[in-house]
């Protein structure tokens, strides 16, 4: 039987449920358990999909398409064992839309529909259908996967409790306490022990009355984990444990962390994991953390420094780039680099050009929407290409690259993306509907689908030729990554791009363009695709890994 372990939060937000709930999956993983995570967001989108970057940052993008809370990409990156799906993750607008969809099918029979027990059920079942779910390996048919059985499902409670909006997700986990038993679930909650700076102590208040919140409606914390800017002593964790009727050896000092991935250590040295499978009554050995330590290791001795600057458009809130910022950081790993990242304003080089660039040994131009900043990347790509800086283009930095090279050495002037310019006379880039779909037919779309409608979405087959810098990168004939775009390459164009150099490294089974390479250059790539969704501490991406690279050779060769 699975068995089940809530994660809360409380007092405030941001505090870190998502790397708690992640270490925690991963040390009881290294201790050979089937482990999988599921979070419940509160809010009334559907997902993350149209959300604004500087709302909700990242959209994580699952192997079969789906549009994720940022949190998943840790789970990705901490646990081995499965990948997130769409299972993995719903928000309260996918709950309510499923059983209003039912309600108005006539599935529940004239009866009046409610929170409790209709919403509550709803979210109950997909509660349980995380602990047993077909988890296909990569390049595996979906219809030949057997049923796999998880030992210990995580479920993280988006939202802090005491907010309105969770409280149906925290009624579902009441009931399924009582429904699956004490011995079966297990509840953690992280809170925040601030310290005064002006008096000098820490307040243990805010974390008693965050617990009384959740007593309140039928919950009684097994485990608290303590958000700290420093180590709460025996003393402070005693009081804590005596006022909220929590053992003392359940309540873990989690205080601030140089880097996320010093987390399952800092659990495990405290003995959670230990507590969890005595309370859960899991026989199973102790947690091997070595690979751990290893990555701790590497990020606390670096061998060098680099700098990389990231062109983006969304820097009011760097968690727009989380995936991207940990790609680089598991590349630093590999290579016994610390990266120093510098993101630069994509606008700011529209206005004031790219002097700043001169100052770092590498340049990354991720993805994005719409036309703000959209030439600044476009510089960002001209300037790497004309000083032989290190590139790496990721969707939009794939399109940026070849609109530079359309405009700045193939004559095509004006080139542009309809995205930004229906009207241009060269449209290199274009909506994938505008002329082919996957059986090779022409298709046209009116715009007038969900905005995820036309959208190209989750884990592709990408070929690649060879010889290739690609190629090499990879060491095999293909790769599957994940996409979240609606533009592409227009292969009307190809033969005139590739007359004048340019080298088509990648394609889709469907001829779509996947990535592009200038081999006159140290290290040009460009790719449709979001590599930094396959990256983890343990396993940098090849692209990634050979990005950094390729900056230590440029900082060598400028030195």
């Amino acid at each position: 039987m699975t068995q089940f372990i809530f994660v809360t939060g409380g007092v405030v937000s941001s505090l870190g449920k998502g790397i708690v709930t992640a270490s925690l999956a991963a040390i009881l993983e290294a201790r050979r358990l089937k482990v999988n995570i599921l979070k419940m967001d509160p809010y009334i989108n559907v997902d993350p999909g149209t959300m604004s970057p500087f709302q909700h940052g990242e959209v994580f993008v699952t192997a079969d398409g789906a549009e994720t809370d940022l949190d998943l990409g840790h789970y990705e990156r901490f646990i081995s064992g499965v990948r997130m799906s769409a299972r993995n993750n719903f928000t309260t607008g996918g709950v309510y839309d499923a059983v209003i969809r039912r309600e108005r099918k006539g599935d529940y029979l004239g009866r009046t529909v409610q929170v409790i027990p209709h919403i509550t059920d709803e979210i109950k079942e997909r509660i349980r259908k995380v602990g047993d779910v077909k988890d296909r390996a990569k390049g595996e048919p979906a219809d030949t996967v057997p049923e796999q059985h998880f030992d210990v499902v995580i479920v993280e409670i988006g939202g802090t409790v005491g907010d309105i909006e969770s409280q149906p997700f925290l009624e579902a986990a009441r009931q399924l306490r009582l429904e699956l038993g004490a011995r079966n679930s297990l509840f953690i909650h992280l809170t925040l022990v601030p310290k005064l700076a002006m008096a000098g102590e820490i307040k243990t208040k805010p974390t008693q009355h965050s617990v009384k919140e959740l007593r309140a409606i039928g919950l009684q914390p097994d485990v608290l984990i303590c958000r700290s800017e420093e180590r709460l002593d025996a003393e402070v964790c005693s009081k804590i444990a005596l006022f909220t009727n929590v053992e003392e050896r359940a309540v873990i000092s989690l205080q601030d962390a140089p880097s996320i991935y010093q987390v399952p250590v800092m659990l495990n040295e405290q003995r959670l994991d230990d507590f969890v499978v005595e309370k859960l009554g899991i026989g199973c050995e102790a947690a091997d953390l070595g690979e751990w330590k290893r990555v701790i290791d590497a990020l606390q001795h670096p061998e060098r420094t680099t700098e990389i600057a990231i062109v983006g458009k969304y820097l009011d809130l760097l968690d727009a780039y989380k995936s991207l910022s940990e790609a680089i950081t598991h590349a630093g790993i590999d290579n016994r680099t610390e990266v120093a990242v510098r993101y630069v304003d994509a606008e700011q080089l529209e206005r004031d050009g790219c002097a700043e660039l001169a100052e770092v040994h590498a340049i990354l131009v991720p993805g994005g929407f719409g036309e703000r900043g959209f030439e600044g990347k476009v510089r960002a790509a001209r300037y790497a290409r004309e000083h032989n800086v290190p590139y790496l283009g990721i969707c939009y930095g794939l399109h940026a690259a070849v609109i530079d090279f359309a405009r700045n050495v193939a004559g095509l002037d004006g080139a542009h993306s309809t995205e930004v310019n229906p009207n241009t006379r060269y449209p290199v880039i274009g909506l994938v509907s505008e002329w082919r779909d996957p059986d090779g037919a022409l298709e046209q779309r009116d715009g007038d689908e969900d905005r995820g409608g036309s959208m190209r979405l989750g884990e592709q087959n990408c070929l690649l030729e060879s010889p290739s810098l690609a190629a090499r990168l990879y060491d095999q004939p293909s790769v599957l990554e994940r996409h979240r775009h609606r533009y592409e390459v227009n292969d009307r164009y190809l033969p005139t791009l590739c007359q004048h150099g340019m080298v088509v490294s990648g394609l889709s089974e469907q001829d779509l363009v996947e990535m592009i390479e200038l081999p006159g250059q140290d290290w040009f790539v460009a790719c449709q695709f979001h590599p930094e969704f396959n990256s983890s501490p343990q396993a940098s991406h090849p692209l990634f890994r050979g990005f950094v690279a390729a900056a230590n050779r440029h900082a060598d060769a400028a030195a």
